[in-house]
């Protein structure tokens, strides 16, 4: 008897997985909740800080189910492809080394691309998404101004609008990470500076919110 049991709740979870896998999603990807994205955004900063790999694999699920309306099971192998490219590039020292983040890159936006209604180019987001965290990575080597202008372009290409209109977005962002980055080189960020840090991210996701749906 429990064996028969165990046998129909195993069916029901694989049917439930393969449910989830397959069933066809639609969504426009500018339509999104600024205030929630960048609560998460925030948390992933720091789950990524942090070097916890795993919180930050159940907060981006997290993310693509109220956003996208992505299924459970479907939400957690996207997850994992952008996790994993995330801790595989910050492993990196060199752009031969940062550059192992690609294909994984590539698995998550052919899976969001899969679902967007705003069609764009998957390989032209893999590779602008990894050069912006390049930028970010060697910016006392970068012009000034490098950062704001990869981050804007790499949006631009999934929203598939003028990079010019994301400067506010970008400018945002950047700021952010200014705030982290001092930050870390000496006492570490305190519990005000990441507050500060979700103010700017707020405005950022709310400028790209503006841009995306003029």
């Amino acid at each position: 008897m429990k064996k028969k049991i165990v046998l129909s709740l195993l069916l029901v979870l694989i049917t439930w997985i393969i449910m989830d896998l397959l069933r066809p999603v639609h969504k426009d990807i500018r339509q999104f909740d600024p205030q929630l994205v960048a609560r998460l955004d925030t948390e992933m900063w720091r789950s990524y800080y942090d070097k916890k790999a795993l919180k930050l694999f159940l907060q981006l699920g997290e993310l693509l189910r109220k956003q996208f309306n992505i299924p459970f099971w479907r939400s957690q192998v996207i997850a994992f492809h952008a996790a994993r490219a995330a801790f595989v590039f910050k492993k990196g020292k060199e752009r031969a080394a940062y550059e192992k983040a690609l294909p994984s890159l590539k698995k998550y936006y052919t899976a969001l691309q899969k679902i967007s209604t705003t069609k764009f180019d998957i390989q032209e987001a893999a590779r602008l998404e990894l050069e912006w965290w390049i930028v970010h990575r060697q910016r006392a080597q970068q012009q000034e101004g490098n950062l704001e202008k990869a981050l804007a372009e790499s949006a631009a290409v999934i929203y598939q609008i003028h990079p010019e209109k994301l400067q506010t977005y970008a400018r945002y962002r950047t700021e952010a990470m200014d705030i982290r980055d001092e930050q870390a080189q000496g006492d570490g960020v305190s519990e005000a500076e990441w507050k500060q840090i979700a103010g700017l991210l707020d405005q950022c996701w709310e400028a790209l919110y503006r841009s995306v749906n003029k």
